[in-house]
């Protein structure tokens, strides 16, 4: 989970420098997985039929007998960032591959294409319009694994109850599906993001997902064309291209 974009030459100095990039990056990592959120900034879609804390639980008991059954999911998105410091929200789009428990990647397409991959020991970040790349060891107890660990968490809904307090909402035809809100626990974590909110489908395929931050920054992502079909290890490996200028922000 981290950034996404630079500049060559001089301009790369400038995103280096510029407090604004360096958020608009640390937002971007702070999504990579595979889900789908949901509502504009508030409640839960009016009519719908709200969930007992019995029914979270069995739809949780659902999702994760779907992800024994297997494990992997892959899915388009479109990500929508509305940053307080910017006038216009930040839109891109791309693919995100998922590997329970913790191998994912994340191709951004556009104008600040990037791949951020993570095989659960390693993380990279590869800025393609700089042939530049971040390289992050994990498993060290860093803020990084523990921010990583928590957005795992909250897209996965692995062990979910034990860190965030959740709500619920079946919808009501002609929409279907379920809308979750999940607010942490601690104070470490609501450091992160006050709310994440997921809707899932009558599969259980996350379809939009929405994290609220605290400084008022808000992420909503959406997903499309999402399957469960087995995904090559290849896609959670990544050897930076011959002339890659690598930095290792947290050390070694």
């Amino acid at each position: 989970m981290r950034s996404t974009l630079k500049m060559v030459g001089t301009a790369r100095c400038a995103v280096r420098s510029n407090p604004i990039a360096q958020r608009l990056r640390t937002a971007q990592w702070a999504v990579p997985t595979f889900v789908a959120v949901s509502l504009l900034a508030g409640s839960f879609v009016a009519n719908a039929g709200s969930l007992s804390s019995a029914d979270i639980k069995n739809l949780l008991a659902r999702i994760r007998d779907k992800r024994a059954q297997a494990p992997q999911a892959q899915a388009d998105f479109e990500e929508e960032k509305a940053v307080h410091l910017l006038n216009k929200p930040i839109i891109s789009s791309g693919k995100v591959w998922f590997q329970a428990p913790n191998k994912f990647r994340r191709e951004v397409k556009g104008n600040s294409p990037s791949v951020t991959v993570s095989d659960g020991r390693q993380l990279w970040i590869y800025y393609l319009n700089f042939t530049s790349a971040e390289h992050y060891s994990l498993g060290k107890r860093s803020p990084l694994d523990a921010a990583i660990a928590t957005i795992n968490t909250a897209l996965n809904l692995e062990n979910v109850e034990d860190t965030f307090q959740i709500n619920g909402a079946k919808m009501d035809p002609p929409q279907t599906g379920y809308d979750l809100e999940l607010t942490p626990r601690s104070i470490s974590t609501k450091r992160m993001f006050e709310k994440f909110r997921l809707r899932l489908n009558n599969d259980l395929f996350a379809e939009r997902t929405e994290m609220l931050q605290p400084n008022g920054d808000r992420i909503v992502t959406t997903y499309s064309n999402q399957t469960r079909a087995p995904i090559a290890g290849s896609i959670f490996e990544f050897v930076p291209p011959p002339g890659t200028e690598i930095s290792t922000p947290l050390g070694r």
